[in-house]
């Protein structure tokens, strides 16, 4: 009968904590940054008038 590796199944525990740690991370940093757009919302409107009047007519 084969002997369990006992490191392998250590090391994988490992990388799943540790890509779980960053994929918590990630929902953080997200959750955050979209807390910092909803807290400025003139921002976003002074961005989207502006895309508005920059294409002009080069005729002109």
């Amino acid at each position: 009968m084969a002997k369990p590796n006992y490191s392998f199944a250590k090391r994988q525990r490992d990388l799943a904590k540790e890509q779980k740690k960053e994929e918590k991370l990630q929902r953080k940093k997200a959750a955050a940054d979209e807390e910092a757009g909803g807290v400025n919302p003139d921002a976003d409107a002074e961005v989207t008038s502006d895309e508005s009047e920059t294409p002009k007519d080069p005729a002109e």
